[in-house]
């Protein structure tokens, strides 16, 4: 499954640009960003609240497919600039953690 499949089957808000081609292979969750560096897989959804350029910095050091803000957390501005340049796609959810989770594990 492809990110842009993701986004459109669990109704995502794009954040910005969705990579077409990008396959997703797994999901971690959580906020903690030393451990997501340890623990997140490449290929992985990252669900999280941390809408910061520091995401956008772990989001690329661990190859992650996407990064979903769960609860609806924003993500700001400077960090938007960094993710387009960097080619890190930021969707955004209502639903928490757990929920999304669930779906993800039902969709790979």
């Amino acid at each position: 499954m492809t990110v842009k499949e993701l986004a459109q089957r669990l109704q995502l808000k794009i954040l910005t640009e969705i990579d077409e081609d990008k396959e997703v292979t797994g999901c971690y969750s959580g906020d903690l960003l030393s451990w997501v560096m340890s623990k997140a897989k490449m290929g992985d959804v990252w669900l999280t609240v941390m809408g910061n350029v520091n995401a956008v910095a772990v989001a690329v050091l661990t190859e992650c497919a996407c990064i979903v803000l769960t609860e609806n957390a924003a993500l700001d501005e400077q960090a938007k600039q960094k993710a387009e340049l960097q080619g890190v796609t930021f969707l955004q959810s209502d639903r928490n953690a757990y929920e999304l989770s669930v779906e993800i594990a039902k969709l790979i």
